[in-house]
């Protein structure tokens, strides 16, 4: 491995785990995973993908401490010209969802790493990563009295805790319409699909009515 990546991801991989199931070092790893898949059929630049790839999540909202800037820090300890770093940070800053708010990516390193993140996001990892998220912050299974909100902003989005299943309708059933590479949009029907056949068993082994 490029004596860069190695030292980021030594460096990252201790803060990733720190984070939840949802969020952790083997996220990172099946991230990486679908990101050089995608990389076989689109000519990209793949050492600035994979450093995208491995700093995407350290400075995520949902862990970041006050004061804390953990993707700077190490951008700026990790030997890289400026305009490599500007890059990389305008690749993290369109990833994130923000509910449905997010950033289109504005370069095919920034498509790939948005829709290897995506494609993690949803199918049976999907559901079991929304599951483990919700575990850890307390939040109900299912409520099915919840309605789904269709337009949110970014705060109203990650401050609200829905029930994991209301995740479903309000994030990951959208992914598939937002996916930018032809690799990810074909990864992502079948994804979509097994995703929709949960549902639909989830519905009938509680109480029936969505």
């Amino acid at each position: 491995m490029n004596e860069t990546l190695q030292q980021c991801e030594t460096a990252v991989r201790k803060i990733y785990e720190t984070y939840d199931a949802s969020h952790d070092w083997q996220h990172i790893e099946r991230v990486r995973s679908n990101a050089k898949l995608l990389l076989e059929q689109e000519q990209a630049d793949a050492f600035i993908v994979e450093l995208a790839v491995l700093l995407h999540d350290v400075s995520d909202p949902k862990y970041k401490k006050a004061g804390e800037d953990l993707e700077t820090e190490i951008l700026e300890s990790l030997p890289l010209s400026a305009e490599q770093k500007k890059q990389i940070q305008g690749i993290i800053q369109s990833v994130s969802f923000k509910g449905g708010n997010g950033v289109r990516p504005s370069s095919i390193e920034a498509a790939i790493v948005q829709d290897a993140d995506r494609l993690d996001a949803i199918g049976a990892i999907g559901i079991a990563r929304t599951f483990a998220y919700g575990g850890a912050k307390g939040r109900k299974l299912y409520d099915w009295s919840e309605e789904p909100r269709t337009e949110m902003t970014e705060e109203e989005y990650r401050s609200k805790p829905t029930s994991s299943a209301t995740h479903f309708y309000e994030k990951l059933l959208l992914l598939k319409e937002h996916m930018n590479t032809p690799a990810g949009k074909q990864i992502a029907e079948e994804r979509h699909q097994f995703m929709l056949s949960f549902l639909e068993q989830l519905i009938k082994e509680t109480d029936g009515n969505k």
